[in-house]
């Protein structure tokens, strides 16, 4: 038994030895009955907010007017929910009014799929289900508890968890929450972007993002929340390059070959062509001029409006601004190549690239060149001590400005490929390439 059911379970053996009632509720439930290792676990119990604060005194109050407070412990923190029945939802996200429950069975039937309605009792390794979660597990199939579009109109994200969750366990989702999902789908406008970027990404995450991404094309929500994906679809691309088809089946098979990607990474399949359709044109033949530079503002513009923080959106735009690169790798010079391979993530780059020619061309010839420089360079032939600095310079007589950065470039390039060695021979090329005027003859280091 791992450490967080340990302590999960320790939690649910205090509370029923004070006489309250208590299991294990929601996706712990659904990853034991299915067979894979849940990431944490959540207990629901008859005793009131009030009664696990005795019970837990460092317990967190945080969600205590929904009937949830959180026990912290070492192993991981454990959410403690009492059961209740929810009244009307105002907001699309909260109950207007919380009304607390007798009974599991009651509070089961307010949540969102019947793989979710699962409880487990961990004292006798039992699960009690009133809502046929385990035979939808066995069917493979998504369902919601009740009335779809009631579930759907109560927290309208529920239509994102409901495309990942049918993806990420490869089931089928029930015609009905479907069709409830088509209806709804421009709702899905009055949940917060935050909750929308945590589903997004990991529909691009858990697996398999193209599943999941064709799904939310079936169901509308494509067109709602990612319009400029959508608007891939029927953009051709010359067949030389691309006998697999248009834009949106390039990117749904870069999609497929994803595994455990990066947030980042994921992201940056997902728009590296975002740029392909406003700059489609025909002239001889099918060109997408400047598709790069405009697919890296689109891709900064979507991640901003998704509230992806700054540091993951740079690295996006990276990944869009510089996936063509790879196609110039062999006639670069090694200075080039090096500053290329170097960049900050470049495993990501690379990876990207590779996936774009699986699928295309299929050509990976400038992918193991990178590759193979990239494994066989030392990373202090990659990225050397500098042999001058802008205080050399001043040194050397030259004045601040921003010919240093120049400069610098310069000795750096003829370092990286093997033509300096110290910093007596940068200082020699430095006058020779940018000499001092009236300054006689090369003067040495002090």
């Amino acid at each position: 038994m791992d450490a967080k059911r340990e302590v999960a379970t320790e939690i649910v053996r205090r509370l029923r030895a004070e006489g309250f009632e208590a299991y294990f509720v929601g996706g712990c439930v659904r990853d034991i009955v299915i067979g894979h290792a849940p990431k944490d676990y959540d207990v629901t119990t008859v005793a009131t907010p009030e009664q696990v604060l005795r019970l837990f005194p460092d317990a967190l109050t945080v969600g205590a007017q929904f009937g949830v407070v959180i026990v912290p412990r070492e192993a991981g923190n454990v959410e403690v929910a009492t059961f209740r029945s929810d009244g009307l939802y105002a907001n699309g996200r909260h109950p207007q009014e919380v009304r607390y429950s007798k009974t599991a069975q009651e509070d089961v039937r307010r949540r969102d799929f019947t793989i979710n309605g699962l409880l487990f009792d961990p004292l006798t390794d039992q699960v009690l289900d009133f809502v046929d979660g385990q035979a939808d597990i066995r069917a493979h199939r998504l369902r919601t508890i009740g009335d779809p579009e009631e579930r759907f109109g109560e927290d309208r994200l529920r239509m994102l968890r409901a495309v990942r969750f049918t993806a990420r366990f490869g089931f089928k989702l029930d015609p009905a929450a479907l069709e409830a999902i088509r209806r709804l789908a421009s709702q899905i406008h009055s949940v917060s972007a935050e909750r929308v970027r945590d589903e997004i990404i990991k529909i691009l995450t858990e697996g398999p993002a193209r599943a999941g991404f064709e799904l939310l094309d079936q169901s509308g929500l494509l067109a709602e929340v990612l319009p400029e994906i959508k608007k891939m679809q029927g953009v051709e691309q010359p067949p030389e390059f691309h006998p697999e088809g248009d834009v949106w089946t390039h990117t749904l098979m870069m999609l497929e070959g994803l595994r455990h990607p990066t947030s980042t990474l994921a992201l940056g399949v997902l728009l590296h062509d975002v740029g392909k359709p406003p700059t489609f044109s025909v002239r001889e033949r099918i060109r997408f001029d400047n598709h790069v530079e405009v697919g890296a503002k689109m891709a900064e513009d979507i991640c901003s409006r998704l509230r992806i923080s700054t540091r993951e959106i740079t690295r996006v735009v990276e990944l869009v601004r510089h996936h063509l690169r790879f196609k110039d790798f062999p006639q670069m010079k090694r200075s080039t190549q090096l500053r290329f391979i170097r960049m900050e993530g470049f495993d990501e780059h690379l990876e990207l690239h590779r996936l774009d020619c699986l699928s295309s061309h299929r050509d990976l010839t400038n992918y193991e060149m990178a590759r193979k420089t990239l494994e066989e360079t030392p990373q202090e032939v990659i990225k050397p001590a500098p042999l001058l600095t802008g205080r050399d310079l001043i040194a050397a007589g030259y004045e601040p400005g921003p010919i240093f950065k120049t400069i610098l470039h310069a000795v750096e390039d003829a370092q990286l490929e093997g033509r300096l060695h110290d910093r007596q021979e940068a200082l020699q090329l430095t006058y020779e390439q940018f000499p001092l005027s009236g300054e006689g003859p090369v003067r040495q280091f002090k």
